[in-house]
Order: C-alpha cells, then structure tokens, then sequence
C-alpha cells in the first residue's frame, strides 16, 4: 500500500528543523525517511522523479506509523514558486509546521551554510544585496501566506527556534499533540547538536577524499603534526561568526519588522526584530 506523508516540517531553512526532525525519529510509532530533506514539491529535478519515487521513500513505514518528511526548501520563495500548487495536487490535508528564528539571527547562519558550500563569496553586507534570497527566507508571514491560502491556519503549526530550545520536551509533546500522535514523547537528550554552521570547514575540490575518507584521516592523524592540520583546518573555517554593518542590520530589520507586523497580527501578539526572540520564548504563540 502506497504511502504519503500525514505532516511537513517546511522550515525555516537554520532553525532546528534538523534537530526536529532527529527528536520526532526517535518516537516509536513515527516514520521518516533516511533521507531528510526530499524537497520533492520544490525542486524541479526532484519531481520530475514523479509520484512513485516520493512514495517509496515511506514504504518501510508500517500501517500504523505516522508518516513525516522535513524539507526547508518549501519555504524558499521566491526560488521555489510552485512548491504548494504541487503540493496541493498530492496531499488534501497535510499537517505542517514551521519553524521561525529570529529572522537576522537566521539569516547570518544561512550565510555561512552557503560561505561554506562556496555558493557566496563575498561578506556578508555585500551578499544581502547581491543574493535577496538572503533576507526573503526570513520574511516568514510572507512564506506562510500560500499555505494559509491554500490550507488555512489550523494545518500550520508555529513554532520558534527560542522556545524550543529553552522549553525543548514541551514544544515537541506540542508538535506531536499536533500531528496525532498518541504515544509517550520523550526528548533525547543524548543526539547532540547537528547541522551547526558556526563549525562547518569551507569546502574545496577533491574535500570528500582529502577530509572525509578515513583513510585520509588516517594518514593524516599519522603523517601531519597536529599544530599542522589545525593551522589548515583555521584556514579553511570560519572562525568568528559575520557580522553585519550597522546600516544593513538597520535596513534589514526595517523590512523584517514589516514581515513581523503581519505574522504577529495573525498570533496576537507585537513582534519585531528588538522582543523577538523574548516574545516567542516566552510563551507557544497560537493562531488567534
């Protein structure tokens, strides 16, 4: 019997939604593939695989699994566009939750994941204006909107990057309440943290032999003195977190306070860059 996913995790792009989708793995009774992010509805040479191969990806789940996918890249518009009119045409009443950061914060980390990938080059106050995608995975009511449109409200869940942090066994008994799941929730405190940008190594050609083979890493342990290979590895990283000009970070939050406007009508509650991260800390904000 062919299988398609009950929920979504649709982002944010840095905001936990790794860390997420290893805590709801861990719960007996759901199923996720092994593959985290499929981004089947988003990426053209995703779906063109067609139905079949997105529906294998969940036919190890048992008939009695809840059954779950996370891709952020289902949040990425504008470079996504037709993710919820494909979306719509596969899934009638999907569960999906959404998970916000303060919306600068989330943006530096996006920047360094793509420094690291050497997608971006430049700094950083240069890259907001040469990659607009930048600031517009941010915009979150902005990339909320076609789903409300299309599913409403109550099939999104909200959930911030703060609270779930702070108050982690509570916000995922939250999100399992959400999703239908019956069972006992329990928070693994033992997986550690994943996906830390702060920690990536710039990328280079032939880095998957020379960096990750444990050959190479044997012979390096071996051949190359320690204070070597830390020197080397400094070279490549990004030691200090970026930080953005006073008058980008202005400008930014500007047109993020803007976004925060809308999504804090919707939730009943003032948000803007400066009581971000106190607000949504404090208490689960719910759709009013």
């Amino acid at each position: 019997m062919s299988r398609l996913p009950n929920f979504l995790i649709i982002g944010a792009m840095k905001s936990a939604t790794t860390t997420l989708y290893d805590q709801l793995l861990q719960q007996p009774g759901i199923f996720m593939p092994e593959l985290k992010e499929p981004n089947f509805f988003s990426d053209d040479p995703q779906y063109r695989r067609g139905a079949d191969w997105y529906e294998n990806l969940f036919e190890a789940a048992k008939p009695s699994d809840l059954v779950g996918e996370a891709s952020t890249h289902y949040t990425k518009l504008p470079t996504y566009p037709q993710t919820v009119a494909r979306m719509r045409k596969a899934l009638d009443h999907p569960r999906l939750i959404y998970v916000m950061r303060h919306p600068v914060d989330r943006m530096v980390s996006q920047y360094v994941h793509q420094w690291s990938e050497h997608e971006i080059r430049c700094d950083i106050d240069e890259a907001v204006t040469r990659y607009p995608e930048l600031a517009a995975y941010s915009l979150y009511a902005a990339q909320l909107q076609p789903y409300i449109d299309t599913y409403g409200k109550d099939a999104i869940l909200p959930v911030f990057f703060d609270r779930l942090k702070d108050f982690p066994q509570e916000e995922l008994e939250r999100v399992c309440r959400f999703i239908g799941y019956k069972g006992p929730v329990q928070w693994k405190t033992d997986l550690g943290p994943d996906n830390v940008s702060s920690q990536r190594v710039r990328r280079f050609p032939l880095y998957s032999l020379l960096v990750e083979s444990p050959v190479a890493t044997a012979l390096r342990r071996t051949l190359v003195p320690k204070e070597l290979r830390t020197r080397i590895r400094q070279f490549f990283s990004m030691t200090k977190r970026p930080v953005l000009s006073e008058k980008t970070e202005r400008n930014l939050e500007k047109v993020f306070d803007a976004d925060l406007a809308v999504l804090g009508s919707w939730l009943g509650a003032k948000l803007t860059c400066e009581n971000f991260c106190a607000v949504t800390s404090s208490t689960s904000l719910e759709w009013k």
